[in-house]
């Protein structure tokens, strides 16, 4: 019996992918590089900001140490977030419709605690969770399977009591490698039909998962 929803953030819950990608576009472009959408699709699309970061310096061969590069993207970051992000579709109708079936919510991200509750405070949408596992509560990333994990203690529920909502490659395998099943709303990048063998079901948006919560 199905008794738990477990979120991602990041692309799912809000639509942050397009900012990080705004981001690492104008960092390589004030170095002379240019970051098309493919590219970052392909090679930055649901990772962490530090792993990103590293990868961009390397590959780019930036003048940057890992802390330089890290405190120009949050920077950056925070001065987009303050201009307002938008909740991904159907967002709010799911977490009413999951809260009056009294099904429990939790976060599991890899985005850090201060990021993530200013931006799910911002959008009204931090009280309609009642768990949460960040980036300081973890120590190893998407596709291990620890931040499932620990957001299903945190939830006391059993793993077989646990749906998890995901929309990147990475994620889906840190479920899998949990044992909890996924459900897969895609967003910049549709995660391969090897990664996508694995979910229960693909669906357009978050409003669309409600018809199948309610036929479980």
């Amino acid at each position: 019996m199905t008794k738990a929803i477990i979120f991602d953030f990041d692309g799912l819950l809000v639509d942050t992918e397009i900012v990080s990608y705004r981001v690492y576009k104008e960092l390589l472009n004030s170095y002379g590089y240019d970051l098309t959408m493919q590219d970052y699709a392909q090679n930055y699309s649901g990772k962490t900001e530090e792993n990103n970061v590293k990868n961009l310096i390397n590959t780019y061969k930036l003048p940057l140490s890992q802390e330089e590069g890290m405190e120009r993207v949050l920077n950056k970051e925070k001065e987009i977030f303050a201009e307002g992000v938008n909740l991904k579709k159907g967002v709010k109708e799911l977490l009413h419709f999951l809260k009056e079936r009294g099904y429990k919510t939790a976060i599991a991200t890899s985005s850090t605690k201060e990021r993530a509750i200013g931006i799910l405070k911002d959008l009204s949408i931090y009280n309609l969770f009642d768990e949460f596992v960040f980036a300081e509560d973890i120590t190893k990333c998407k596709p291990h399977p620890e931040v499932f994990l620990k957001a299903v203690e945190k939830l006391g529920v059993e793993i077989k009591d646990c749906f998890v909502l995901e929309d990147s490659e990475a994620g889906i395998e840190a479920a899998v490698n949990a044992g909890i099943p996924v459900i897969c709303i895609p967003d910049i990048k549709r995660p391969d039909t090897d990664h996508l063998m694995k979910v229960v079901a693909v669906f357009d948006s978050l409003h669309d998962v409600i018809a199948f919560f309610d036929q479980i």
